[in-house]
């Protein structure tokens, strides 16, 4: 059997592989959520072969790496230095070095570091890859039965009480499938928070520990999930996924009109308008440009 390479090899249980040299770029490389075993091989070679490991946190990143015998330097890029840091790494690439990017779990850059990272390295034209894997967003969708032809992922709502709410009120009336990271210290105050705001009924998922041994999936109205949160201590990591709202079907033409020709009878031409356009959810702008009609 061919000698393994100290600097570049990687172990599958008790196989030791070599990687080969990694060309010049910026590699960014999803890791597992939870279950080891959802690395890919592909990853295992980047890690392996690469230069330069830049992880989110150099302590969570030693468990992943030392678990497939993985040596490659690495060096801490969180949120604190990576705007400082970004031209320094970019430099390096372009001097010949192959750099991956990993996040503590799943798929950099989504709610986690590296885009001023990602952004220097396509401004200096210089090769980024993306080598996919695990998704915490991805793997919710994927079991939380609501709808996926759209959707939206808003990451983190704000820690406090009323800029949570202002930004759900922001959210409330889209119709695409919502998806939030949470923590577990907030979870039961961001599902009252949403009860309140979208509607106690409106159907929810929350996914925990995702891929993990106590993976758990609660579903049901957001009143009932918040009930079912409310003063209990959670652990894990936690996805929150909120079907849109029920768009309202399209107002009848004929009923609308009517009811405008029936109000600028009454009213001046701009009060009939607000209360018909509100009275049936329809564009101010939309309605005006009936009433001028109606008024030749």
């Amino acid at each position: 059997m061919a000698q393994l390479s100290p600097d570049r090899r990687y172990f599958i249980g008790e196989h030791g592989m070599n990687a080969s040299k990694v060309p010049p770029g910026l590699y960014i490389v999803a890791t597992p959520i939870g279950n080891l075993k959802d690395i890919t091989l592909r990853a295992l070679e980047i890690l392996a072969g690469a230069d330069l490991i830049l992880c989110e946190d150099t302590r969570t990143s030693a468990k992943l790496l030392s678990a497939f015998g993985i040596k490659t330097p690495r060096k801490a890029l969180h949120e604190h230095n990576e705007s400082q840091m970004a031209a320094h790494f970019v430099q390096q690439v372009k001097e010949g070095a192959a750099i991956a990017l990993i996040s503590d779990a799943g798929t950099p850059l989504l709610s986690d570091p590296g885009f001023p990272l990602v952004r220097e390295a396509a401004k200096s034209d210089i090769d980024v890859v993306a080598l996919p894997g695990a998704s915490a967003l991805l793997a919710g969708l994927a079991v939380a039965g609501l709808p996926t032809d759209q959707f939206s992922f808003l990451g983190f709502l704000p820690p406090k009480q009323m800029a949570r709410k202002e930004r759900l009120k922001e959210l409330m009336g889209r119709s695409e499938t919502l998806v939030f990271y949470e923590s577990p210290k907030r979870v039961a105050a961001c599902l009252e928070a949403m009860a309140e705001i979208f509607g106690a009924d409106r159907q929810a998922v929350v996914a925990r520990e995702i891929t993990k041994k106590f993976e758990t999936l609660y579903r049901g109205g957001l009143g009932e999930l918040a009930a079912q949160f409310a003063g209990q201590s959670v652990k894990g990591e936690l996805v929150i996924l909120v079907e849109g709202a029920q768009m309202a079907s399209e107002p009848d033409q004929d009923e609308w009109q009517d009811a405008l020709a029936e109000r600028l009878k009454e009213l001046p031409l701009r009060s009939a308008v607000d209360e018909v356009a509100q009275g049936f959810g329809l564009k101010r702008k939309q309605v005006y440009q009936a009433a001028l009609e109606l008024k030749k």
